[in-house]
């Protein structure tokens, strides 16, 4: 729409001008400024403009063309909003689909497999997924990856709480260490193990400190990704392209550490070895290898993302917790060093949640020991009701929400209202015996305001998934589906339907705003109600 609007003025102007929506509804739909082209054409600014507007007064696109301000205002036509509404009901799921955009390799979640996934991590895979959702939807290619923490000291701790956890199951002497994973899911774990291996393989009784059995280890570790798969496809979080194991690419850290040390990123210093990441914005530099001989983590993501760059994708984003802040800078130093373009990687981060059950905190979970689970807070509100209370903020902001609200069923839920401007559209054409593509013969006639600002709202919806794309925000359309319910309600509250003149119009408008409200939480991830 806005193409073909901004395309009339190409021709007048000699170029395709930026249009903008005036805050005040009453001056129309776009604005174009016009200052820059009656200067370029040296020519007094309101002069210019009303030429513009007899220029433009004949086209069958545009009701209304004046001049305001500064600005040259358009009132799209009936006709026109009418061929874009048949758009919305022809192409149903299809709407506003692109193709042929840029090649995105996404990472998120990588939860370290030590456990089941906790409220923390939900947020950012519910993020991700969306981000991915309409990504996709508008034409990019995203390609979704989970990086598999599996080399670090933190699966050699599993595997020994695992196996400390069977012994004292099979009553035999456990000397616990002071770092080891707690919980219920570890007793678990421990009873499937002994049925896996035997009693006997947990006789023998073991130096926590030099513990390392890597196959159960990497048996407890496959264990704990089956529990993650599980929690992601609880919370609707479509299943990622790619799982990439850390223990893997360890391979090629001889590979890896020979660019560095060609391209002088590298150097000794009290027996380890440095990356000299200060170079490039970090405030230090860091330890790639220890004293030991052994990589650090950071030269497992130093291999990972010359993994990623290898595969030439035209962007690349991660989605970090909060905390992972200060390693922004060392990491985009190293993929430097590597010879690879830094600004191709987009960081986003996602800040923790707190979380409240009637005013107060929400109980953790007995089967995770110390922090609050995905599955727990799914049962207690659902999956919907739960990804869109995380997409209703940017994600690097603090979120606090009580799940007693989520329940409640008015417009103090917006998940509730949306919910239920879809149902009471769907309900009328139930009633009716219609479908919503039924109306697409009807043709928009003289439409009110009120009619024409209601189908306007939601045909700016390609406009919405853009925006929340490229700005990686994807609350922006759960903000828009909440003010296009508020619209809808409004005017449903204030204009009559069944029975009124106006009838199949009016019908057509309604089904226009419930296929986008449809469309808009699929791309949410959430699924619109029907009947409520």
């Amino acid at each position: 729409m806005k193409q073909k609007v901004a395309g009339k003025f190409k021709d007048h102007l000699g170029e395709i001008p930026p249009l903008s929506k005036p805050k005040n509804k009453d001056f129309g739909h776009f604005a174009v400024p016009i200052f820059k082209y009656a200067k370029m054409n040296k020519q007094n600014p309101q002069e210019f403009a009303a030429a513009l507007c007899d220029a433009l007064g004949n086209c069958e696109e545009f009701e209304k063309v004046e001049a305001v301000s500064g600005f040259v205002n358009i009132t799209l036509s009936d006709s026109f909003l009418n061929e874009f509404a048949n758009k919305v009901l022809s192409e149903k799921e299809n709407f506003a689909k692109g193709s042929g955009k840029e090649r995105i390799l996404l990472e998120y979640i990588s939860a370290n497999p030590t456990g089941p996934l906790h409220i923390g991590h939900a947020r950012g895979a519910v993020f991700g997924d969306a981000i991915a959702r309409i990504g996709r939807h508008i034409g990019y290619d995203v390609v979704t990856e989970y990086y598999v923490n599996d080399a670090g000291r933190q699966i050699t701790l599993l595997g020994l709480s695992v196996y400390l956890a069977a012994r004292e199951i099979l009553g035999l002497d456990v000397k616990w260490p002071e770092e080891y994973y707690r919980g219920e899911y570890i007793k678990d774990l421990a009873v499937e193990a002994i049925k896996e291996f035997g009693e006997d393989y947990f006789k023998a009784e073991i130096d926590a400190e030099n513990f390392n059995d890597d196959k159960l280890n990497m048996w407890a570790k496959d264990k704990m990704l089956n529990l993650i798969k599980e929690d992601i496809k609880v919370l609707n979080v479509t299943p990622f392209d790619n799982w990439v194991s850390e223990k893997e690419l360890y391979k090629h850290w001889d590979e890896v550490r020979a660019i560095l040390e060609k391209n002088g990123a590298l150097y000794e210093k009290d027996g380890k070895v440095w990356l000299k990441s200060s170079e490039y914005k970090d405030e230090k530099d860091r330890v790639v290898v220890r004293e030991d001989g052994r990589p650090t983590y950071l030269a497992g993501d130093i291999i990972y993302h010359w993994d990623k760059f290898k595969r030439n994708y035209d962007r690349y984003i991660n989605i970090w917790g909060a905390d992972h802040h200060g390693y922004i800078a060392r990491v985009k130093a190293a993929i430097k060093f590597l010879g690879f373009d830094p600004e191709r990687l987009e960081i986003l981060l996602s800040q923790m949640v707190k979380l409240l059950k009637g005013g107060e905190p929400y109980k953790m979970s007995k089967r995770a020991g110390n922090f609050i689970l995905v599955s727990d807070v799914v049962k207690d509100v659902g999956a919907d009701a739960l990804r869109f209370v995380f997409l209703t903020k940017k994600a690097d902001t603090h979120l606090e929400f009580d799940v007693d609200e989520l329940n409640r069923q008015d417009s103090s839920n917006p998940a509730y209202y949306i919910n239920y401007a879809h149902a009471r559209i769907k309900s009328i054409f139930r009633n009716k015996e219609m479908n919503l593509e039924d109306t697409a013969n009807t043709e928009f006639k003289d439409l009110s305001k009120d009619e024409k600002d209601l189908v306007f709202l939601a045909l700016q919806f390609p406009y919405v998934l853009e925006d929340a794309f490229t700005n990686r925000e994807p609350h922006r359309l759960t903000n828009y589906l909440y003010e296009l319910a508020s619209e809808f309600h409004s005017f449903y509250n204030k204009n009559k339907v069944i029975g009124s003149e106006k009838e199949e119009v009016r019908l057509k408008i309604l089904a226009v705003v419930a296929s986008i409200i449809k469309l808009g939480l699929s791309l949410l991830g959430i699924e619109a109600k029907e009947r409520m």
